[in-house]
């Protein structure tokens, strides 16, 4: 087991680990027990009832979040035509198509998010031993396919998140930053938990959620009391 730093110790020492707490007071604790020196992120983790080797349980999606993530994502549009002037418009970073599938090939890599008409997936699709492991491969149950492509840099740029459940059936989700308002962080937890919890899918029995924690970066894991949002 990899040793502890003594921030660490002392950042675990004020959580009960026994407890869930409400919500909002996992998440003011979370704040409380980060101590990274830059402004670290706060996720949130699930450990849901899933066997992500079915495919209606491979849960993936996008939300956007009511008071954004902290971070503006750089977008990489990539479509041809009248389309471009579209997301040009809208806040794309960078728009175009041949000659940026070309530099992504070569480790091109300054972006976060990739946006792509559905025209242009058959071109997209020949990079996907590139872009799938990075998760950068635009997908349209995120909204990353798609011809209403100003929308969707719009909702990028203003915070949106992608979920995806992993081989273990949990879900990690940023919620926002340690220096965000502890209201603001919640109202986007609260966000995320209805989204994730609408989307549980109907060959699911028993319980859903199994497990539900709140960490800032290198930070502690705090239980969160979910039921009343289950």
């Amino acid at each position: 087991m990899a040793k502890r730093s003594k921030k660490y110790l002392e950042a675990l020492n004020k959580v009960d680990r026994q407890k869930r707490y409400p919500l909002l007071d996992a998440i003011k604790l979370a704040q409380e027990t980060s101590y990274t020196k830059f402004d670290g992120t706060v996720e949130m983790s699930f450990r849901l009832n899933l066997d992500p080797r079915k495919a209606e349980q491979n849960l993936r999606g996008a939300i956007v979040l009511p008071h954004g993530t902290g971070k503006v994502s750089r977008v990489l549009v990539i479509t041809k035509g009248e389309k471009v002037k579209e997301a040009e418009e809208a806040g794309a970073d960078y728009v175009g198509d041949v000659e940026y599938l070309e530099k992504i090939k070569q480790g091109w890599f300054e972006f976060d998010v990739i946006v792509a008409t559905p025209d242009m997936m058959g071109e997209l699709g020949k990079l996907g031993r590139i872009l799938g492991p990075k998760g950068l491969m635009p997908n349209p149950k995120t909204g990353t396919v798609t011809l209403d492509v100003a929308k969707a840099v719009k909702e990028i740029k203003a915070g949106k998140v992608e979920y995806r459940v992993d081989k273990a059936g949990n879900i990690h989700v940023t919620i926002g930053k340690v220096s965000f308002d502890a209201q603001h962080l919640y109202e986007n937890a609260v966000e995320i938990i209805n989204t994730i919890v609408r989307a549980r899918p109907s060959t699911v029995k028993g319980l859903f959620v199994k497990n539900l924690t709140v960490a800032s970066t290198m930070g502690p894991g705090i239980k969160v009391a979910f039921e009343s949002f289950v």
